[in-house]
């Protein structure tokens, strides 16, 4: 698996054309998102990481290029390709209302343009309880029809009982008012936990995507 940086754009207008389909991850800042990005790309310098939240400010592309068998022997291979997207991070309270508002509507613009969109990954931290913000995000999400996911993020940072409790909480809060719950992975960056189940969700999707 090959990763390398491809643009960075101010709006969805000026995002890479043609069509590779598309997998974003999306996040409050501080919940990990660089880190996690990293780790699926096994390389920890290919997004930058920061201390201080609030760091992305553009869309950024990485072209991932892959092998995949395609034959039950595993013997035959097919290059793969697709984009993955780091958005920019929402929440962060010290960014400028000016800023926030201008990320907000970049967010949005990418999420409902975006035609190459195969799913949007929200990121949540493992171990806090359900958020206002990401609550009402992924509410937006679903009342426009953006496919997305659930991925919970320093599953390392709590114990087996604590993390399943939290998870288990967070989805009965969400099933207050949605019929059906999205996918839902639980990682951590620092010991690699949901990058294989990840990178084969990303893989089923992709294989099942119209043939041109």
């Amino acid at each position: 698996m090959n990763a390398s940086f491809v643009i960075s754009s101010p709006d969805v207008s000026q995002c890479p054309a043609g069509n590779l389909p598309e997998y974003a991850f999306i996040g409050r800042s501080n919940v990990g998102k660089s880190s996690l990005i990293n780790m699926l790309c096994r390389d920890p310098h290919l997004a930058k990481t920061s201390q201080k939240p609030g760091k992305t400010l553009l869309i950024n592309h990485f072209l991932i290029e892959s092998d995949t068998a395609i034959s039950s022997a595993g013997i035959q291979s097919k290059r793969t390709k697709w984009h993955l997207v780091d958005l920019p991070g929402y929440g962060y309270a010290q960014t400028r209302l000016v800023q926030r508002d201008q990320l907000r509507r970049m967010i949005e613009r990418y999420c409902l343009m975006r035609v190459q969109l195969v799913c949007l990954f929200v990121l949540i931290d493992s171990r806090l309880k359900p958020q206002k913000i990401d609550l009402e995000f992924m509410q937006w999400l679903g009342e426009n029809e953006v496919p997305f996911s659930i991925v919970f993020t320093k599953a390392d940072k709590l114990g087996k009982g604590r993390l399943s409790e939290n998870i288990a909480v967070y989805k009965q809060t969400l099933l207050e008012t949605w019929e059906e719950l999205p996918p839902v992975f639980c990682t951590s960056s620092e010991t690699g936990m949901g990058r294989d189940e990840l990178l084969s969700f990303i893989s089923q999707c992709t294989a099942n995507l119209p043939q041109e």
